[in-house]
């Protein structure tokens, strides 16, 4: 299945919520409207089945994610011992597009997953150019040496004391690194995670 191109705010419309990186007052004063020349008349009520399944369209959109990484990262977690809502949680934040974005270094994810496919970001020193690696406690994800040159320049990305970073990351400049593995705690996100694990576990 292609990556969706078309307009993101139709997606945070369908979820009735902001799941996107950005907002504006144009989409804040639609959300509560479904896209679609229907969308006046307001949503009709969800089945469990269809809760589940909007819950995991907003980890797709927030994360950009396929389907099929979807339902392989719920299948990896489920197999390990431990809250299995946490851990798919854990996991998507713990992608290095995620954390790039995290990081400050990309003004969205969308950004920040270019950054990476086109060999902008280091980990450990070495070029990383996979979007969904998961990085591991006390990798270091740094700017390729090119991007360096560029980075004071680009007024866009803010400074680290101007950032407010989970507190599995820490950054300095160029630099940030993954400190822990995140709980669910650590970051608020609008889908439920167990309600995803639910959905591919029928």
């Amino acid at each position: 299945m292609a990556r969706y191109r078309g307009p993101k705010h139709r997606l945070a419309r369908r979820e009735g919520e902001n799941i996107l990186d950005k907002t504006s007052a144009s989409l804040q004063r639609r959300l509560n409207i479904p896209p679609g020349m229907h969308g006046k008349k307001g949503k009709r009520r969800l089945s469990e089945y269809g809760i589940q399944l909007r819950e995991k369209q907003k980890a797709k959109v927030i994360y950009g994610l396929l389907e099929k990484q979807m339902k392989s990262l719920v299948s990896r977690v489920s197999e390990k011992k431990g809250d299995t809502g946490e851990l798919l949680l854990g996991n998507l934040e713990t992608r290095l597009d995620n954390l790039v974005y995290r990081l400050g270094f990309g003004k969205t994810r969308y950004m920040a997953r270019q950054l990476v496919s086109h060999g902008h970001i280091f980990v450990n020193g070495k070029k990383m150019s996979i979007p969904s690696y998961n990085v591991k406690k006390d990798e270091v994800i740094t700017l390729s040496p090119k991007l360096k040159t560029k980075f004071e320049e680009i007024s866009a990305i803010p400074a680290e004391k101007d950032l407010i970073l989970p507190p599995f990351l820490v950054r300095k400049k160029d630099e940030g690194m993954l400190l822990r593995f995140p709980t669910k705690d650590d970051v608020k996100v609008p889908f439920n995670a167990q309600l995803i694990i639910e959905y591919y576990s029928r």
